[in-house]
């Protein structure tokens, strides 16, 4: 069979991989875009963000209604039919990988289904399920992604010890559920288990939840925890796992005791790795560090030139909007748009937890390691008109400042819906905005956005809903 002769080869369909697979094709480029699922969308489509953040939904809506007495509203026990659950959970995704087929046929994107290996820097090999096809290319994108972390003392094969992407198919509602690690993945998965009704246990090795974020955006996240899970335990590690007939017994070192304990099922989140092997690597110029990320320039040009690496596989923070940016980076350098390339770009973090989190730029954290001068201003959600109407004044909205220029330098915000507001912060800090700015724009009312203009006027000492002093200068 003869070789496919195609500009760009993307391997990998997720965030990332068809992003650039698109710019590429709008750009004039023939582009063939590989993907091993027979769904596109990636990780984050199929077993990450889209799954979780619908479980997550439905999980808001159960505690919801059973927190909904106190203002005169008053339901039955939710009762939950998995089966009809993971139907609607599974029709987004089908919705959503349909779409992204769609988009690919429109713009002329050829799609191969199949396991991608190189042969040369400028050939590779797909194994496909009707045989070898061979692609020679003058590009190539790697945007594999990565997968979860699971350590060998814990990978006991038994399907009742899980990673992330077994839990998001939610076989069942297990009565007892331990949770090891205490991240965002670990978090948000523990939320949606607990309302359903599981007994959740966390235990987290180091002395906080949800390390990278700031304490005081933290501690509603912990409060919430501490209320809907069985217990949380900090500091603690899991010794051993055995398989102990329907059950996990599981050793954990906890406050100096080694405690032996029964659970229906084991999550196991300690992070995740990058998918890098078996590509053939080896047979291009590609290199890896001894993590097993791709090594890549501010072009995200790997040390062969012909070949590009975006995404989780490239390393850096593993968010999928993250990979979309890099994506354009690593097409406008290919086609000689510009000279783009990955200069400090804020990437904004959002925990779904309950509340949720979210962060971008400078962390108040970051600043007092680094030893950076700064100013902080924070707007209590407890002083928000619509922040009472939602029940949830649990929320703070801070603002990191450069006291010399008075730019924000940094936004944090724990609360209902912060995922949704962090871009304002986001696009203030890009755009270059001085506190005085943000003060100055009118914000509509009532709504959770005021917080970012209100924390603004704390930082001045004319807040209207917040008594502060007056700022001197």
């Amino acid at each position: 069979m003869e070789p496919i002769q195609t500009d760009l080869v993307v391997i990998g369909a997720g965030p990332g991989g068809y992003a650039a697979a698109f710019h590429a094709a709008d750009l004039g480029k023939k582009v063939l875009l590989i993907e091993r699922d027979p769904r596109l969308g990636g990780v984050c489509m199929n077993r990450g963000c889209i799954p979780s953040k619908a479980l997550l939904n439905a999980s808001h809506m159960i505690t919801a209604a059973r927190e909904s007495a106190h203002r005169g509203i008053t339901f039955g026990e939710p009762r939950i039919e998995l089966d009809k659950l993971r139907l609607w959970k599974d029709s987004i995704l089908e919705k959503l990988g349909s779409g992204i087929a769609s988009l690919a046929k429109m713009r002329g994107v050829t799609v191969l289904h199949g396991r991608a290996h190189f042969e040369t820097s400028t050939t590779l090999r797909v194994e496909t399920s009707q045989g070898q096809q061979y692609i020679q290319f003058t590009n190539a994108i790697i945007a594999v992604g990565s997968r979860p972390a699971l350590p060998k003392a814990f990978d006991l094969g038994n399907p009742r010890v899980m990673t992330s992407t077994e839990a998001l198919e939610m076989a069942d509602i297990p009565e007892k559920l331990l949770l090891v690690g205490g991240g965002y993945i670990g978090m948000e998965l523990g939320t949606v288990y607990a309302s359903m009704g599981s007994q959740v246990t966390v235990v987290e090795a180091v002395e906080a939840l949800l390390t990278g974020a700031d304490p005081d955006l933290i501690r509603p996240v912990a409060a919430y925890a501490k209320k809907a899970f069985k217990e949380v335990r900090l500091k603690a590690k899991v010794l051993e796992m055995k398989t102990s007939a329907k059950q996990i017994k599981v050793t954990i070192d906890y406050n100096g005791q080694k405690l032996e304990e029964y659970y229906d099922r084991v999550l196991v989140s300690v992070g995740r790795i990058p998918n890098g092997q078996d590509l053939g690597l080896e047979n291009t110029a590609v290199q890896k560090d001894d993590k097993g990320f791709i090594r890549v320039d501010e072009k995200m040009t790997t040390t062969d030139p012909n070949i590009f690496a975006i995404g989780d596989v490239a390393g850096g923070i593993m968010f999928a909007h993250k990979a979309s940016k890099e994506a354009r980076i690593a097409v406008d350098n290919i086609a000689g748009e510009g000279h783009s390339v990955n200069r400090d770009y804020l990437i904004p973090a959002v925990i779904f937890t309950d509340p949720e989190v979210a962060w971008v730029g400078l962390t108040e954290t970051e600043a007092k390691a680094k030893g950076i001068p700064i100013e902080v201003a924070k707007f209590p959600w407890g002083a928000s008109g619509r922040a009472l109407t939602y029940d949830r004044t649990d929320g703070l909205t801070k603002l990191i400042i450069d006291p010399s220029t008075e730019r924000i330098l940094g936004v944090g915000i724990v609360g209902h819906g912060a995922g949704e507001l962090i871009g304002e912060g986001t696009v203030a800090i890009e755009m270059g905005a001085t506190v005085h700015d943000l003060a100055q724009i009118v914000h509509p009312h009532p709504t959770l956005s005021e917080t970012l203009m209100e924390g603004a006027e704390v930082f001045f000492g004319h807040s209207t809903h917040v008594f502060t002093r007056k700022k001197t200068h």
